[in-house]
């Protein structure tokens, strides 16, 4: 059976109208290997016998999942999301799951505007829907007719759409995910919806974008009854003004936004803060964790962000401390750490 998860209790607390602070809940997004490919896991120390022909060297797949043990083993996440693969090694054959508080969640579809493969041109292509991974491989890492036996994989996956406004593809992707929905119901599989910001010109103006993602996303739910319903959204963070309107809209949305790129230590921090305080309920960091200095330490002043322990400016400098601490040289000195990039939370995917 294993250890209730503090993401099904977070989430009955809040659907209660009884969460507090403490019930906003963290994601780390560890499915950058069906993104990225071999650059996923971050850069890495250069082996002296290889043979160099690559710009750098890169992680190993063998490092990407010891990072991901040791998220695992601190216990502070709620959820881990991963490649169906990484599900397969780690929670199916390996058990990590079982005696743990975290959920594990696996990505169900990969749209091309993620295919962001080094010469690639596919991210600034109109989105085309696609899917690696099955249902039944995320649950139980082989195909298993009877659906209602105990799965020791993951029953959870993030399905992600990105409207272009062209009608050819926006349709399409509306098909698929019809198709998605209905399959994932019969096969009792919950999902989380990420919608992206057009990552093609959307023909509007910027400004318009924000107005462009949250009538998306109230449109396209609409239609949804309870039984097909996310779990909850994972969005951009537009600013304070969309999150807010779509917030109160429907109290019903447990709205959650992405991290994105890396950025300063400051805009991890202070995006997390911002998008608590204006309504959202979750966050998945991948980049933002993933490449910053010492991953567990940036976690835990995540949490202690969220759990309204110390602001942002404040958690920066305790973070440097930390680093400091364990002789650990930082990717940029304070005073730099300590500034917004410009456009870090402005209509950024």
């Amino acid at each position: 059976m294993g250890l209730p998860k503090r993401l099904d209790q977070k989430l009955a607390r809040i659907h209660a109208g009884q969460a507090t602070r403490q019930d906003f809940i963290i994601a780390d997004a560890k499915d950058a290997d069906m993104a990225f490919g071999i650059t996923a896991p971050g850069p890495g120390q250069c082996r002296p016998e290889r043979h160099r022909e690559a710009e750098a060297c890169w992680k190993s797949l063998a490092d990407y999942r010891a990072q991901i043990r040791a998220v695992i083993a601190q216990d502070i996440v709620d959820i881990v999301l991963l490649s169906a693969s990484n599900v397969e090694q780690l929670a199916i054959q390996e058990g990590l799951f079982r005696g743990s508080a975290i959920t594990p969640a696996a990505r169900a579809n990969d749209t091309s505007d993620i295919w962001v493969v080094r010469g690639g041109k596919y991210p600034t292509l109109p989105s085309r829907a696609f899917r690696t991974a099955t249902i039944e491989h995320m649950k139980y890492g082989r195909l298993q007719a009877d659906c209602t036996q105990p799965f020791p994989g993951a029953d959870l996956g993030l399905y992600s759409i990105t409207f272009t406004n062209n009608i050819d593809w926006d349709y399409r992707a509306l098909e698929d995910f019809a198709a998605f929905r209905l399959e994932a119901e019969a096969k009792r599989f919950r999902y989380f919806l990420e919608i992206f910001n057009p990552n093609v010109d959307p023909g509007i103006p910027a400004g318009q974008v924000p107005g462009f993602l949250n009538d998306h996303i109230v449109r396209t739910l609409a239609g949804v009854t309870s039984a097909g319903r996310p779990v909850f959204l994972k969005i951009p963070y537009n600013g304070p003004g969309p999150l807010e309107e779509l917030v109160a809209y429907d109290p019903r949305l447990v709205v959650g936004i992405l991290g994105g790129s890396s950025g300063t230590t400051l805009d991890a921090f202070q995006l997390i803060h911002d998008a608590q305080r204006y309504g959202a309920r979750v966050a998945l960091f991948g980049r933002k964790i993933n490449l910053s200095e010492h991953p567990l330490a940036f976690i835990e002043f995540l949490r202690r962000i969220t759990d309204g322990e110390l602001e942002p400016v404040e958690a920066v400098k305790a973070y440097h401390g930390v680093l400091e601490k364990l002789g650990i040289k930082p990717q940029r000195p304070l005073q730099r750490d300590l500034q917004l990039t410009p456009t870090s939370t402005h209509y950024r995917r």
